[in-house]
């Protein structure tokens, strides 16, 4: 390789000297967040998954638009049946009981699924990264009290606890104002949240202990900035890729847990609104007496966008974890 001297005595190096990618980052810094979208990119099926929840869920928030009957509405006779007609022309999914279209009700099912989830989710998330946080910079016996509480949380069984808490706050007439009417979706999402915090606390809490003797938070402590200011500017943006990631299975959680309360009966009341839950309880021996229908289109797409979810929680996981760069 051979050097040229410009007239001010500046060595300058051949075109050659450095392939395309080095000279980008000689030249430009790349920010940690456009890092994990490159990241997030090469993880393929996080990818493909990203594209088909956001299809599942632009279908069902435009349900109004994108089903084709109303979510109660009955159809006429199809054929020489009034009811559980198999899948046609006019009923895709085939129709219930009640002749109801079951494309439509999917639809408008997932909207609830999807808004239950989503909202324990962020909730949830917003208390177990505040506990964390709190416990984890303050410690002592408030991490103590904090974290054996977690625990105890923990140490029941999800179903168990479920239904316990179900029956104790519908009997607090008190709390009415928070929780709602029992099995509306105002009382599943405050009871799923109560019960969803505690691994992001867990999470959030290890990040922090693993934070809060580094250089940048002392020196913030030196300067006299509070606890509540070095949790909020320093501490929970260090912790957003666990936090993430940790939203993200929450989503799962809840439209499981949701599902499975329905499928016992004490899901949402079908007076309120329709859950994929609330589909896969009405199919319950479907299956036995040939309506096949019933069971296979509400459980593919409740599959689906499980999954979708989980690789979604993947790939975010290898975007935010600086190990998984591999780009070198």
């Amino acid at each position: 390789m051979t050097e040229t001297i410009s007239p001010a005595g500046d060595v300058q190096l051949p075109d050659d000297a450095f392939d395309a990618d080095q000279a980008e980052g000689l030249v430009t810094s790349v920010s940690p967040g456009r890092m994990a979208v490159r990241r997030f990119r090469r993880h393929k099926l996080a990818v493909v998954s990203l594209i088909v929840f956001l299809a599942i869920a632009i279908i069902v928030i435009l349900a109004p638009i994108t089903t084709r009957y109303g979510q109660i509405e009955r159809l006429p006779a199809i054929g020489n049946k009034v009811g559980n007609s198999p899948p046609s022309w006019k009923a895709w999914f085939g129709t219930d009981d009640l002749n109801r279209d079951l494309y439509s009700r999917i639809i408008w099912g997932g909207r609830v699924s999807l808004l239950i989830g989503i909202a324990v989710a962020v909730v949830s998330s917003i208390v177990g990264t505040a506990v964390g946080a709190i416990a984890g910079l303050r410690g002592g016996f408030l991490d103590d009290a904090l974290m054996r509480t977690t625990d105890l949380f923990l140490a029941f069984p999800t179903l168990v606890l479920l239904l316990v808490l179900r029956s104790m706050f519908s009997s607090l007439k008190w709390l009415k104002w928070l929780f709602g009417d029992l099995n509306s979706i105002r009382f599943i999402v405050v009871l799923l949240s109560i019960l969803t915090w505690m691994g992001t606390a867990r999470i959030v809490r290890g990040v922090v202990l693993s934070l809060k003797e580094r250089e940048f938070v002392e020196a913030s402590r030196a300067l006299g900035a509070s606890n509540s200011r070095i949790i909020m500017r320093h501490l929970i943006p260090n912790s957003i890729g666990p936090i993430i990631v940790s939203l993200t299975l929450a989503v799962v959680g809840a439209i499981v847990a949701e599902s499975t309360l329905a499928f016992f009966g004490f899901g949402i009341d079908p007076v309120y609104a329709t859950s994929w839950g609330g589909l896969l309880s009405d199919a319950k021996g479907a299956v036995i007496v040939g309506r096949w229908w019933l069971v296979v289109f509400p459980c593919a797409i409740f599959v689906l966008t499980i999954l979708c979810v989980n690789f979604i929680g993947d790939g975010l996981r290898d975007a935010f974890d600086p190990k998984q760069d591999r780009s070198h």
